[in-house]
């Protein structure tokens, strides 16, 4: 029996329907594992404090100014910038938000004694408004206040800090969508124009919306591996105005 065109169009497209809906499916699978990983990982070591050593990172050349970058994982994955004379040390831990840097930072950066501390951090906090819109406003001020804080301990150490303001976010994924809103984009820009308040003789602003964002605001796709994070060409874009900071700030 010869089939009809319509048939075998119309089966075509069921099959094509399906393969897409598995598709999407193996996708979100994924994601829920993901997070359903980091959501255990997190209840174990709530605030990560098993990531780093807690004991004092010996100083093996006082003629060096020692450097740490702090934060989430856009702090974990900053490549240092080869740059004499100074040591570079990392304290960023992935999926964080501000409330748990700041409750490590005594743990993992006092013993340390930094001369000049790289703060990146917010953007988890702020990912989570789509979740929760009926908090938007206690996310976004204790954001603020969790900044602050940060800030104002790594004063107390008596370090130089270079505060960047959040970083831009790219284009989102089809899986991420429906936890996506414009909300977080506002809210980025709503506590980077906070943070820009902090600036002081001792507090130095590095605005990164200038360097990594397109017209649109939207993370520039030279310099994204996903919607949130940078590839290496966009840390080595940063890289180049935080090495001018640095050689001011000596």
């Amino acid at each position: 029996m010869k089939l009809s065109k319509a048939f075998i169009l119309l089966i075509t497209l069921l099959f094509v329907i399906l393969g897409g809906s598995i598709f999407i499916n193996l996708i979100l699978f994924n994601r829920a594992q993901q997070y359903y990983f980091e959501l255990n990982k997190v209840r174990l070591d709530p605030v990560g404090l098993n990531k780093y050593p807690i004991t004092p990172q010996a100083i093996t050349d006082t003629n060096q100014i020692r450097v740490i970058f702090f934060g989430d994982s856009r702090a974990a994955s900053w490549t240092s910038p080869n740059l004499k004379g100074y040591e570079f040390i990392n304290r960023g831990i992935g999926s964080q938000t501000s409330i748990q840097n700041l409750q490590r930072f005594a743990a993992h950066i006092n013993s340390l004694k930094p001369n000049i501390m790289i703060i990146q951090v917010g953007v988890n906090d702020l990912k989570t408004i789509p979740l929760f819109p009926q908090r938007k406003a206690s996310i976004i001020e204790n954001c603020k206040n969790n900044i602050q804080q940060i800030v104002e301990q790594s004063k107390q150490l008596d370090a130089v800090i270079i505060l960047t303001t959040i970083f831009p976010v790219g284009e989102v994924p089809l899986e991420r969508q429906p936890f996506w809103s414009d909300e977080v984009a506002e809210a980025i820009n709503e506590v980077n124009t906070y943070i820009s308040t902090l600036a002081t003789d001792r507090v130095i602003i590095l605005d990164t919306f200038p360097i990594l964002a397109d017209s649109q605001g939207m993370l520039l796709s030279e310099y994204r591996s996903d919607e949130l994070h940078l590839n290496q060409d966009g840390y080595a874009v940063l890289n180049q105005e935080l090495v001018k900071l640095l050689n001011s700030v000596q």
